[in-house]
């Protein structure tokens, strides 16, 4: 489980709670959830490869997707996910901020996260573009009963207007992509 999304946050209690749902929740479909903090393996990309080969799965959750996007690259996770030294059968799976980061583009993800905060031990320098694991946008929360819903309507509309080819997804729905 990666929470890297979430290192703005400076209320540990909300944190120890929010970790212990996601820990319920990945029991109680079967899993046995470890979080991985990239900041752990910042600038030791082969170390961070060693640690994901012992495990099936990432589950990578909300939050910033600018301060994700940055942990990614700092700890070299987008070459990995981009490259082949992950087995077939490893899932990448996430939500909110986990599913846009794998997105082509970060853009319009600014109307709802600020990309310019920055959490202690994380350059300044703001990554626009996704990992580009899917050819298009994601706008999570599209529609739903979720605080940034409202915001989402925004980013959908700057998806439209700029001609960026996106998938909106309500939260409970899912996008599959195999291979």
């Amino acid at each position: 489980m990666i929470r890297n999304a979430l290192d703005f946050s400076q209320d540990s209690e909300r944190l120890a709670a929010g970790l212990e749902r996601e820990y319920s929740d990945m029991r109680s479909l079967g899993f046995e959830p470890q979080e991985l903090d990239l900041r752990s393996y910042f600038g030791n990309k082969s170390e961070l490869l060693d640690k994901l080969l012992g495990f099936d799965a990432a589950w990578v959750v909300g939050g910033n997707s600018f301060i994700l996007r940055r942990a990614m690259n700092l700890s070299g996770l987008e070459d990995i996910l981009r490259g082949n030294e992950l087995p077939e059968s490893f899932t990448y799976s996430g939500y909110s901020a986990g599913a846009c980061v794998v997105a082509s583009t970060l853009k319009g993800i600014d109307l709802v996260d600020p990309p310019k905060e920055v959490p202690k031990g994380y350059g300044p320098a703001v990554i626009w573009d996704g990992l580009g694991l899917v050819p298009f946008a994601i706008a999570p929360h599209y529609k739903s009963n979720h605080p940034e819903s409202k915001l989402i309507d925004n980013v959908v509309a700057y998806y439209k207007r700029h001609k960026i080819e996106y998938l909106a997804l309500r939260d409970g729905e899912a996008y599959v992509r195999t291979g």
